[in-house]
Parts: structure tokens; C-alpha cells; sequence
């Protein structure tokens, strides 16, 4: 009986070194992005129209294998553009919190340069928009959340031990859209933003 509990306490132990190992060996990364873009602004009923972009983003990576990760965190992303419909001409201006679920590939080509690949999803909710007329101003004219998915390529080089910089491209693409408030008569449309583009820079650090 005793032989039997010395067993099981020696595979209990080893069960702990080895989990211990594969944490060391599966890290976490903190990722930061910032960078500027355009996009499209699609809309049901009336013209689409271009939007600018002032986008950033935080997030934590769990690494799962020595190459994939699955990244999470927050975004803030700043719009802003010129259209028009039956109403007149306007600036719109779009505030939107991003919630990204990504999925990154990282690619060493020497000890200090690097390729990081991600695609994945998101969910954007509506923080604060307006629709400034010529006499007028409309604000929140649509509220909520949509979805949409992206993919995006990044190339880092090693400054310091543990933290890289470097360029990201992304695009995005929403898959839902939003609904006009109902009873507001001026904007009563259903849009989305299609195809927006962005560059900027890309910082990762590993924790």
C-alpha cells in the first residue's frame, strides 16, 4: 500500500514539473497598435461616402503553441467623413470602441526580425456619433453594437530584449450593420463600414 502511495505522490510531482515547464515555455505578450486609414461608409438607402480613421489598440497574447496565439483586448477608433442625402450635405463623426478576437502567427526570420500575421473578429460598440448639418447638428443617430471580421500583417525588429517595434497593415470589414434610431426622420438608414485599410505602428512586449 505504501509502494502504491509513493507512486502516485511521484506522478502527482511530476505532473506539476511538467505543467510548470509548459508555462514557461507558453507566454503572454502585451500588444499595442495606433495608426491612421479609410474606409467606406455603406449605406441601404442613401450614397456611401468615405471615412477617415484614427484607430488604437491594446492587447494581451496568450501564446498556444511556439507559433499561434490568441490575442484579446480593447480598441478605440476615431471616424470622421463627408456625405450627403435628401437632407443636405454633412460631417459625420463616429467614436467607436473595438473589442477584438484575434488569432496571431509569428514568423522569425533572424534573432531580431519578425512577421506577425493575425485574422480574426470583432464587436464595435457605438460610443458617440454626429451628423453636423448646415443649420443643424443630429447626434447619435445610431446606437449599439455591430460585428465585423479583419485580417491584418505586421513586421517587428527587436530594439531591446523583450520589446519590438515595427509597421502593421490591417483591413477590416464590418459583417452587421447598424439601424437608424426609430422616429428620427432626418437619418433613417441601415450602414456598415466596408473595407477600411490602416497603417501604423505596432509595438510587442513580452511579458
Amino acid at each position: 500500500m505504501n509502494l502504491i502511495k509513493y507512486y502516485l505522490l511521484f506522478a502527482f510531482l511530476s505532473i506539476i514539473n511538467l505543467s510548470f515547464t509548459q508555462i514557461k515555455h507558453y507566454d503572454f505578450n502585451l500588444l499595442a497598435y495606433g495608426g491612421i486609414g479609410f474606409g467606406v461608409m455603406e449605406n441601404d438607402k442613401d450614397p456611401n461616402y468615405n471615412m477617415n480613421s484614427n484607430n488604437a489598440e491594446v492587447l494581451v497574447k496568450y501564446r498556444v503553441t511556439h507559433k499561434l496565439g490568441l490575442a484579446t483586448g480593447v480598441g478605440l477608433n476615431e471616424l470622421s467623413g463627408d456625405g450627403f442625402n435628401s437632407n443636405g450635405n454633412f460631417h459625420h463623426e463616429r467614436k467607436l470602441l473595438k473589442i477584438p478576437f484575434i488569432a496571431i502567427l509569428d514568423y522569425t526570420f533572424n534573432e531580431n526580425l519578425s512577421m506577425i500575421p493575425n485574422f480574426g473578429f470583432y464587436a464595435n460598440y457605438l460610443l458617440e456619433e454626429k451628423h453636423r448639418f448646415l443649420n443643424s447638428t443630429i447626434k447619435n443617430s445610431f446606437e449599439g453594437w455591430n460585428f465585423g471580421a479583419q485580417l491584418g500583417v505586421g513586421l517587428t525588429y527587436e530594439l531591446y530584449k523583450n520589446l519590438h517595434l515595427g509597421f502593421n497593415y490591417s483591413l477590416q470589414y464590418d459583417l452587421t450593420k447598424w439601424s437608424a434610431v426609430k422616429n428620427l426622420l432626418v437619418i433613417n438608414d441601415k450602414q456598415k463600414l466596408g473595407r477600411m485599410n490602416s497603417i501604423g505602428l505596432v509595438m510587442v512586449m513580452e511579458l
